[in-house]
């Protein structure tokens, strides 16, 4: 089988890696990849955002799936065209995408299912969402409404930070324009994901992310700074609440709405002492936890993600190995705010070469020889191991052996999981 896989990140790089050990794979091409996945898989110069030429390239091509990573082409619809072409896609279609396109639209199915989440209230213009601000117990959450590359929330602790939030995100148009104000959530994040038909839902995987850029989470909120898996407080009992409580009724949901969801779904959660609550959806892979998650995965992921797209999901239990994985994200100086692009970066063979090392660019290029930053996340190196020390001490040795002064990274990833032992 051909298969087309669109994005250029560490998640996808992941995914490419992952999908090349499949028995069911032809050809992988990648739309429009990056420089570390030019040994699995075939470069292809696509404008994404032009429909009918993804379609045409899948027809010239004989794509049997097309695996969408990123959810900007999610939320913009570029599953519909292709399903209605007879091309099969994972990824759900762009109505299901609003429950990663529209915070507001999630907070309100989450109150028609009894989902249970934080209380918040949208807005549209900026007088009222200050003045409900201020009605509410510090510290406060300020959301855009729609897509911001994870940089669309700030958590405010006091009522001047949070006019200052409400503020910018009006006059800076991030994530649409309008905005939630929510209840913070006491507790302990995870990222939980499942595999979704539009009728069904398979429990994939757990993940712990770090979004602040800082050590000892401080500093602005990032697309993620490093990961591990699977997540220590997702214990079976948790896991099944999530299922429960969280999982279940959105595709239900979804489906009753006639939405059905197709895809991964990414529950973004605060385990607090009541329990699981919801954050947050993602429609898709989420980055950098694919980088955690798939190197255990010992399953065939094409035919899992062509089981999805054609709608019979197995339900029998996945398998993962039992060894833990934790990726450290490198990231360019001046990230997130203003990354500095196209220093040299040398030592990543070598690197990549230690045992129980997996390496996944995520914003490189190439220039002759040379690989260079081109991106604010730049890489993500993954330790395998026994436990969360063994991995992050296979991660953070290869991290080491990079040669690359204008980068940086957190030197604290899986502190939280490390505390527990």
């Amino acid at each position: 089988m051909n298969v087309l896989l669109i994005g250029s990140g560490g998640r996808e790089h992941a995914i490419a890696k992952t999908l090349a050990k499949s028995p069911l794979l032809s050809t992988l091409f990648v739309a429009p990849g990056n420089p570390g996945m030019m040994e699995i898989a075939e470069p292809v110069v696509l404008k994404i955002e032009n429909h009918q030429a993804v379609i045409d390239f899948c027809r010239l091509q004989a794509i049997g799936l097309v695996v969408i990573g990123p959810e900007v082409p999610l939320v913009a619809g570029l599953t519909d065209p292709l399903v209605a072409a007879g091309i099969k896609v994972f990824g759900p279609s762009q109505a299901a995408a609003q429950l990663e396109g529209s915070k507001n639209f999630t907070k309100q199915f989450c109150l028609e299912h009894g989902i249970p989440t934080a209380q918040a209230q949208s807005f549209d213009e900026a007088a009222p969402a200050k003045a409900y601000a201020a009605t509410r117990p510090l510290p406060i959450v300020v959301k855009a409404d729609g897509l911001a590359a994870g940089k669309g929330v700030v958590v405010a602790a006091t009522h001047a930070e949070a006019e200052a939030a409400i503020d910018q995100i009006f006059a800076g148009g991030i994530g649409g324009n309008g905005l939630l104000i929510e209840d913070f959530l006491e507790g302990e994040e995870a990222s939980f994901f499942a595999l979704c038909d539009g009728t069904s839902a398979l429990p994939f995987a757990s993940a712990q992310d770090h979004k602040r850029v800082g050590e000892g989470d401080t500093g602005a909120n990032t697309g993620g700074m490093g990961a591990y898996s699977p997540a220590p407080v997702m214990d079976a009992a948790m896991t099944e609440r999530v299922i429960d409580e969280i999982i279940t009724p959105t595709v239900k949901g979804m489906a009753a709405r006639g939405t059905p969801f197709k895809g991964m779904l990414f529950a973004g959660l605060m385990i607090g002492p009541a329990g699981p609550k919801l954050i947050e959806y993602n429609v898709r892979f989420g980055d950098p936890e694919t980088q955690v998650m798939l190197p255990r995965l010992q399953d065939d992921l094409l035919a899992l993600l062509l089981a999805c797209a054609e709608g019979h999901l197995p339900q029998k239990p996945l398998h993962f190995a039992d060894e833990v994985a934790l990726t450290v994200v490198l990231a360019a100086k001046g990230y997130p705010e203003a990354p500095q692009k196209g220093s040299e970066i040398r030592g990543v063979e070598k690197a990549a070469s230690l045992p129980g090392v997996s390496l996944t660019h995520a914003g490189t290029r190439r220039e002759g020889t040379k690989l260079l930053a081109d991106g604010g996340r730049v890489l993500n190196v993954t330790g395998l191991g026994k436990d969360v020390a063994e991995a992050r001490e296979r991660a953070y040795a290869a991290v080491d052996l990079i040669d690359w002064p204008e980068g940086f990274c957190r030197h604290d990833i899986g502190w939280r999981a490390l505390q527990r032992n």
